[in-house]
């Protein structure tokens, strides 16, 4: 059963607290995979090794997208990126199943703290808005394509979506507080 409210403290969540956070206050760590058992856990995959080292009393599932948050009953790992979790009031084989193959997040603050020690990740950047260095703006990060050589955000605009190349020699500034990212974006790149 999901905790009522949370606030950004990842160890300090509690049903007394009646503010959610917000949906770009997360960034996606992991996703949970078929149930495991009959006492109601769930394999969890994370993305990074780095993810699988961060403490978490709770971790919030995107459900129908918004993310709702879990408070982590037992953790086992399995590997150094999967882990068995047992999730408060998910008991049982069925009620787990609701909750498979979803998206796991973590606060940003958290997540930023694990990138900081480690190789840069472009996922960082899911929920910033980005411009061109005329100031035009050109959307707003939805996710991020690191399946190709050449990773790529994906921008949401209205109906369009652009992808753009995630690379430093693009990235004009950085303005973490407004979650802004400039870029010197090449003439032809993004259709007009």
């Amino acid at each position: 059963m999901p905790i009522i409210g949370t606030n950004l403290r990842i160890s300090n969540i509690n049903a007394g607290n009646k503010a959610m956070i917000a949906a770009n206050d997360l960034l996606p760590v992991a996703h949970t995979q078929k149930p495991y058992g009959i006492r109601g856990e769930l394999m969890l995959l994370f993305s990074r090794r780095e993810y699988a080292k961060l403490d978490a009393d709770d971790y919030f599932l995107e459900i129908d997208g918004i993310p709702v948050p879990f408070r982590v009953e037992e953790i086992t790992f399995v590997t150094d990126t999967t882990a068995r979790v047992k999730f408060e009031d998910v008991d049982d084989e069925q009620t787990a199943a609701r909750y498979a193959r979803l998206e796991v997040l973590l606060p940003r603050g958290s997540v930023l703290a694990v990138g900081e020690q480690d190789d840069a990740d472009w996922r960082l950047f899911i929920g910033y808005t980005i411009t061109n260095q005329y100031g035009t703006i050109l959307g707003v990060i939805e996710d991020v394509d690191d399946g190709t050589i050449n990773v790529l955000f994906i921008v949401r605009d209205g109906d369009n979506e652009h992808l753009i190349p995630a690379t430093d020699d693009f990235i004009a500034a950085v303005d973490e507080k407004n979650r802004i990212l400039e870029m010197y974006i090449p003439e032809g790149l993004i259709e007009e």
